[in-house]
């Protein structure tokens, strides 16, 4: 997948350098060994071929590097490996060094066992199969992990997380946003964040569309924060005296928004978690989801928010009226949001989760090389 100092700003750029981040607030030294890109969303045929090509070689150069260096790594960790974007460089490295093997939200698909990504599929397996430690960041993830995993210790559970400090109150900016939205219309305003580019976010949109056209008795405004190649193609199917479209917000300019705002929606098709819905929760916003993937690891159906099922426009759109028409359980919902997410998915959970993950990899690793 990207790099997390790849230009483009998604959830999976910013869970790597969370990842990062977590780790060096554990006190690790932590160093991007490579920016090799190994997604292929189109199984196109070739492909798979030349990235292990590329991968070797890089590998290669990598372990001559570090035979002899200071700066010998002393554990490799890979990101987001599945089908799509297998692990070429990890396993080759931690072979020829001998070092211990782990992997973070790695998942794992066995009906891709066949068909255009076959290859990627049978790599990604044979990784996690040797991993000493294997991170799952959703119950579905665990659930398709386990038959690959040798020991039952080597799977540990880790929630989403993110540093929820600038998502605390007081916000920056928070009220001057909040006005010049009431100034628009007096409310309530919902807000949807999300990248606008084709496939299963421009399917999000479009089933979000589809359910507010049906509240149209409720004097709800949208303000979505989004941009990208569908921008315009988008933002046509909704109605435009009630939404503004924002664009692209800074990093540090989100929690504002979402502070401002009185109910997060997105219906989430094929969404692995969401890491904007769980900044909404951080900054105390509720959250009305689609139940795909791992949403349901951050979303609490009932007590931080409401879930529907995925990519079905009529019961999210009753589920959003609900909370639109419920201000109490909206500030009710808010509260556990805060809270949860201070409790469960905080940046200091998460580097005492990962700490002891590394350990529990390296005495295994160590225990395996015994002779």
């Amino acid at each position: 997948m990207k790099p997390p100092d790849h230009k483009v700003p998604s959830g999976d750029r910013r869970m790597g350098r969370l990842l990062m981040a977590a780790l060096t607030a554990a006190g690790h030294d932590v160093r991007l060994a490579s920016r090799l890109r190994t997604w292929d969303n189109a199984g196109r045929p070739g492909r798979a071929d030349r990235l292990r090509s590329l991968g070797m070689r890089l590998a290669d150069r990598l372990v001559r590097r570090w035979t002899s260096s200071p700066d010998r790594p002393e554990v490799w960790f890979t990101y987001h490996l599945y089908h799509k974007a297998p692990d070429w460089l990890g396993p080759p490295v931690a072979e020829a060094l001998g070092l211990p093997y782990i992997v973070a939200e790695a998942s794992h698909a066995p009906k891709r066992a066949q068909g255009p990504w076959a290859d990627g599929h049978a790599a990604a397996a044979a990784a996690i199969r040797r991993a000493d430690a294997v991170i799952a960041m959703s119950d579905v993830d665990a659930e398709g992990l386990q038959p690959l995993i040798d020991d039952p210790a080597k799977l540990i559970r880790l929630a989403p997380f993110l540093d929820t400090r600038p998502y605390n109150p007081p916000f920056a900016g928070a009220d001057e946003v909040r006005a010049g939205l009431i100034a628009r219309h007096p409310g309530p305003w919902m807000i949807a964040v999300g990248m606008m580019r084709r496939g299963d976010k421009q399917r999000s949109y479009a089933v979000l569309s589809q359910a507010l056209a049906t509240i149209d008795d409720v004097p709800w405004r949208l303000a979505v924060i989004g941009d990208g190649p569908a921008r315009e193609e988008i933002l046509r199917t909704f109605d435009p005296a009630r939404v503004l479209a924002v664009g692209e917000v800074a990093g540090d300019r989100l929690p504002a928004w979402l502070a401002a705002a009185d109910l997060m929606v997105w219906p989430a098709v094929n969404e692995a978690y969401g890491m904007a819905l769980l900044e909404a929760h951080a900054a105390g916003l509720p959250v009305v989801a689609g139940r795909s993937g791992g949403v349901a690891t951050i979303v609490r159906h009932g007590v931080t928010g409401l879930l529907t099922p995925p990519g079905e426009a009529e019961p999210f759109a009753a589920a959003v009226r609900t909370l639109l028409t419920d201000p109490d359980r909206r500030r009710a919902m808010a509260d556990a949001a805060r809270g949860a997410a201070a409790a469960e998915h905080g940046l200091d959970r998460a580097s005492a989760i990962l700490s002891a993950a590394i350990d529990g990899a390296r005495e295994r690793h160590a225990r395996l090389a015994l002779p």
